[in-house]
């Protein structure tokens, strides 16, 4: 969760599609792993961060939080959560609404196609009954839930005794195992490393400290509990980079494709624009050839539709 809390990925971290644990590999020294878990969790108590998405088990709202902080950071996605489970607090009240609606309430959160994404999922769950799935080849078959979101909902909604691997987690293992790691040995370290029956509490620690200690730039390694384990702290060359789960440097914003999909969109949240505006709404005038390319890319995705010379999103 780098950027306080953006960062959460659903590239496959492991090709392995069971969310039992396994012993982790030799990544950390086996005798260490009891010491290592109490310390960590002794250092959670009272430092956890007050997020309200921790304080529901409700597998819609913490898979609604998990796709919300997909590249986004954890202060846009509390401007924005508790609304949006106002207006959509069951699957059902999200697959009722047109996905117009879903795409106008993910305003300010950026890559929109995660908003048609959660629609289709609650959809795929309505169908089902509105049974949510709890296991991971039944999360991973909802649209757009790929295997870090699956695991989150399996161990911070159901508690299973799973390890998830987002950004700060693959760069703080690699980090505690002194070397980079490949996807596999990243997913089978944190899984290895859950304790028994506290999956929840255990995830929640090891973001935390990824998010406030362990970061990216200027890690604060004198003041982390697991100091006395690291291999690295803080000394040469940083493990992390290029291992498994961590992220690159995002790409320049200003200017880029994304800016202008998101000034259409955000454009067509106040009602349907004609077609031959669209390059204006983008600030492209001077680049027609480019705002069409962008434009058709939103059609393919679903994202606009267009109809009698006008754009609009999808109803």
């Amino acid at each position: 969760m780098p950027l306080d809390g953006a960062g959460r990925s659903d590239v496959d971290p492991a090709p392995a599609r069971s969310a039992a644990t396994h012993p982790a590999p030799e990544v950390l020294p086996p005798a260490v792993v009891p010491e290592l878990r109490q310390e960590l969790l002794d250092w959670a108590r009272g430092r956890l961060r007050d997020l309200p998405w921790r304080r529901t088990r409700d597998p819609w709202r913490v898979l609604v939080a998990e796709v919300m902080l997909q590249q986004t950071a954890v202060g846009r996605v509390l401007e924005r959560y508790g609304d949006f489970c106002d207006r959509f607090p069951t699957p059902e009240a999200c697959a009722a609404a047109p996905a117009g609606d879903v795409i106008e309430a993910w305003r300010g959160l950026g890559y929109n196609r995660r908003a048609l994404h959660l629609h289709a999922a609650a959809r795929r769950i309505a169908a089902a009954g509105g049974v949510f799935p709890a296991d991971l080849d039944g999360l991973l078959a909802l649209p757009g839930v790929g295997p870090y979101t699956a695991r989150a909902v399996l161990a911070l909604a159901f508690e299973r005794d799973v390890g998830v691997v987002d950004t700060n987690v693959g760069r703080l293992l690699a980090r505690l195992g002194g070397r980079r790691l490949a996807r596999s040995e990243a997913q089978a370290t944190a899984d290895g490393l859950v304790p028994a029956g506290r999956a929840w509490l255990w995830n929640q620690a090891v973001f935390d400290l990824g998010a406030t200690v362990c970061t990216r730039r200027a890690p604060a390694c004198g003041n982390c509990p697991l100091r006395g384990h690291c291999a690295w702290v803080g000394e040469g060359p940083d493990p992390a980079d290029g291992s498994a789960g961590v992220s690159a440097v995002q790409s320049r914003f200003e200017g880029s494709d994304r800016q202008g999909r998101g000034r259409l969109v955000e454009a067509l949240r106040s009602g349907p624009q004609p077609s031959a505006a669209a390059a204006r709404l983008m600030g492209l005038e001077d680049q027609p050839l480019r705002a069409r390319r962008i434009v058709a890319s939103l059609l393919r995705d679903g994202l606009v539709t267009g109809h009698d010379g006008e754009l609009q999103l999808p109803v």
